[in-house]
This record gives C-alpha cells, structure tokens and sequence, in this order.
C-alpha cells in the first residue's frame, strides 16, 4: 500500500489526508520529566478510576489480538499491570513502563494474582532495550497519547517486531466531527494531567509514523477510543 494511499476504518472513516504527514499531531507537547511526574501521581487512584471505565477495551483488544500458545507480546505502558491476568497463560508477555511508581503497582498486582508469564521493566519506550524482531505482538493500551513522541514510540514498537507480527494501538484519538475535534483541542493541555492528550490526530500519526492499519474499530462506552491494528511487513 502506498503511503498516501487512502485507507477506510471499520466505520468508513478515512484515515490520510493531504496534508497528514506534516500537520501536528497534537496542539500540546510534553516531556518526559512530565509524563512521570503524572503517573506517579495517578498510581494510587489509576485502579479506581481509569481502570473499570476503560476496561472492556482492554479486554477487547487481548481477545482480538488471538494470542497463540509461545507468543511473544511486548505489552508498552504496563502501568499498574492491569492487563497481566487477561493474557494466556501459554505466552510470554514483557510489560515496560516509564513510571517506576507504576511498576511497583503493577509488580504486586502480578505477584498477587499469581502470573507467571508476565515479566516487568522500566524503559523508556522511545528506545527499547531489545533486538530486532522480537516480538510477535506489540501492544500499546492507552499510551501513545501522552508520550512525548508517538512516532519515536511507534517506529521502535514496529522496530521490534517481527515480519508478520502485529502492532496494536488501543487509544484515544481526536473526534472526526469538526465541533468535537474543537473542543478536543481546547481541553487537550488540561487532560494531559488526567494522563492523555485528547486531541491525537489520527490520520496524521498513522501516516507520520507510516503505519498501514488492517483494521480500527471503536471500543469502551462512549465509543470514543480505537483499537488499531497494523501488520509489520
């Protein structure tokens, strides 16, 4: 598929444009300092409040990513582990996160519920500390939105997966009504404190980070979140 050829979603949404791959991404921008700064601060609450809201996403994209027994996933942006329970029990997960407040959480989580295929690490997912092709999947729920740099994370989550493997991205993206894209972008410097930007163009990040999605389907209640998956050539 060519760069700029146009590519629908599930709901007949297009996703490139003619100018998609230099107009900004978002209106905000964060550093790295920041983002820990946030997370460290929504550990103890992240549970109670982020957590059951958007969780049938979280199971939705486990269920459609169909894991295989020996599967290698790379889970980015673990946070508090919540997801360390929905994997099969057959695979291998890896799970890294920025935050080492987060980790803690996410470390008892998993000694708690027993899992044992769940192996945690602090990184920085704009530089992975792993080779090439190593992983079958590579999953990002729920954090290319406030990660200083989407496109960095993004090419080194395809860098590190394998030929035939899956990139999925479970995230909010800016509303494709002209009057929710504006109000998204008003309040995109305030829900960075609630740990996204809301206002994350779509079509741009994909063409920017040169992503050819296979599928994007609306997940959560509002249906206001997008489960994108994408085939590493």
């Amino acid at each position: 598929m060519a760069l700029f050829e146009p590519h629908r979603s599930n709901d007949g949404e297009e996703i490139v444009g003619s100018d998609a791959a230099t107009r900004a991404l978002s209106v905000t921008v964060v550093e790295n300092d920041f983002v820990e700064r946030v997370y460290h601060n929504l550990a103890s609450i992240y549970d109670f409040t982020f957590g059951p809201a958007l969780h049938p996403g979280r199971v939705d994209a486990i269920e459609r990513m169909g894991i295989r027994p020996g599967d290698r996933v790379l889970e980015v942006g673990v946070g508090t582990g919540i997801n360390a329970a929905l994997y099969p029990g057959d695979c291998s997960v890896t799970g890294i996160d920025f935050s080492s407040q987060m980790l803690v959480k996410a470390r008892r989580r998993v000694a708690r519920k027993g899992v044992r295929n769940v192996r945690l690490l602090e990184m920085d997912a704009a530089n992975l500390k792993f080779a090439d092709d190593t992983f079958d999947i590579v999953y990002a729920p729920y954090v290319i939105s406030v990660v200083p740099d989407p496109v960095a994370v993004t090419r080194e989550m395809y860098r590190v997966c394998r030929p035939g493997g899956r990139i999925v991205i479970l995230n909010h993206f800016r509303s494709k009504s002209r009057l929710g894209a504006w109000l998204e972008r008003i309040i995109a410097p305030f829900t960075l404190y609630l740990g996204f930007k809301s206002d994350l163009d779509l079509p741009a990040f994909l063409v920017q980070a040169d992503l050819k999605p296979v599928s994007i389907e609306k997940v959560n209640v509002p249906r206001i979140w997008s489960l994108v998956t994408c085939v590493k050539d």
